[in-house]
C-alpha cells in the first residue's frame, strides 16, 4: 500500500518530530524498541533517535528516526561518543600533525646548548665554546 501521508523532514538538525510522525515511527516498530525489542509501556515510554548519527551524515528525518528504550538509547549514544572522540583525535593528528611539547628534551637538537664529549657546552647558535 501507498504511503499517503509524506515523510516528515526537519527544517533543521534541532527541530523535533511531530506527535504524528512518533506514532508513525511506533506503528512502524511495532510499538517495541528498535535496539532491545522490549515493548514501550507508560512506565516504559520511547525515545526517538537518529539510525545514522547526524555528525555522519544523518539527515533529520522520519525514516532516519527509531523509537529505543532510555537505557538503550544512553548506551548507544555512549558508544557513538566514543567512536566520535577518536576520529577526532585521528582527523586533528592526521590534518595538524603531532604537537610539539614546550619544552624540548635536554641535550637533544632542539636545545640551544650542546657538551661535548671532552666536557665543553657549545652555543649551537653562535658556534661559542661557553666553557
Amino acid at each position: 500500500m501507498a504511503r499517503t501521508v509524506s515523510e516528515w523532514v526537519g527544517r533543521t538538525d534541532d527541530s523535533q518530530p511531530t506527535d504524528a510522525c512518533k506514532l508513525r515511527i511506533l506503528d512502524r516498530q511495532g510499538y517495541r524498541c528498535a535496539l532491545t525489542g522490549m515493548e514501550f509501556s507508560p512506565a516504559n515510554r520511547p525515545e526517538f533517535d537518529h539510525i545514522t548519527p547526524l555528525w555522519l551524515g544523518g539527515e533529520n528525518r522520519e525514516s532516519n528516526l527509531q523509537a529505543v528504550t532510555a537505557d538503550a538509547h544512553k548506551r548507544k549514544t555512549k558508544a557513538e561518543a566514543t567512536v566520535r572522540a577518536k576520529v577526532k583525535v585521528n582527523a586533528k593528528r592526521h590534518l595538524l600533525g603531532k604537537k610539539k611539547s614546550a619544552r624540548p628534551i635536554p641535550g637533544s637538537k632542539s636545545t640551544r646548548f650542546k657538551k661535548l664529549i671532552t666536557g665543553e657546552v657549545v652555543d649551537r647558535r653562535t658556534g661559542e665554546v661557553i666553557s
